[in-house]
């Protein structure tokens, strides 16, 4: 998880998904054996309690920034970014794309965390991500210029079930979240 680096605009507030990013951050480092409990409290309470990007950045100042393996950069220039069947999701994806579409079916992988992270920014092109059943996801912070996002899963999150969030921009496209389809088929 990448920590906020805010040095021009210390001063500006901070949102709950920003908080919930450096706790997590934070409840990491005391699992990886880098602070002890004590410290961790502190940290917490400083996190939770951060009112601007100074006080929020000032708990984790010290701590390594991305952990290996929970950020994983897809970019493309020209191509589609499609990851599908069995493979290991991070908590956290970043996807660029200049012209291109994405397709990311989340249905079939390895999902470790009960949240994932994806960050959108495509200039032409759209993205659709289908999800495991039960999943839910939020797209409101999916910035659009033209173009929509739709989503048929639920956007509240629920106990015991994958929660996606999604935000970044997409200038042109469309942005489609919803559960695989299930093709039947009749033998005679």
């Amino acid at each position: 998880m990448t920590t906020p680096s805010f040095p021009s605009q210390p001063q500006v507030r901070v949102s709950d998904h920003e908080r919930d990013k450096i706790v997590q951050r934070v409840q990491q480092a005391f699992a990886d054996g880098r602070i002890g409990s004590g410290e961790m409290e502190e940290r917490l309470e400083r996190a939770l309690t951060a009112g601007s990007h100074g006080d929020l950045t000032a708990a984790v100042a010290d701590l390594p920034g991305d952990v290996p393996g929970e950020v994983l950069r897809l970019k493309s220039t020209k191509g589609r970014v499609r990851r599908t069947g069995d493979w290991r999701v991070p908590r956290e994806l970043r996807i660029e794309s200049e012209y291109g579409g994405v397709s990311l079916d989340l249905s079939q992988a390895v999902i470790e965390h009960p949240e994932l992270d994806i960050d959108l920014r495509l200039q032409y092109g759209s993205a659709t991500i289908l999800l495991p059943a039960g999943a839910t996801a939020d797209i409101d912070g999916v910035e659009l210029e033209w173009g929509e996002a739709v989503t048929r899963v639920p956007g509240r999150r629920r106990p015991g079930r994958l929660h996606v969030r999604v935000t970044g921009s997409m200038a042109y496209g469309r942005l489609k979240v919803r559960y695989r389809r299930a093709w039947f088929r009749t033998y005679r």
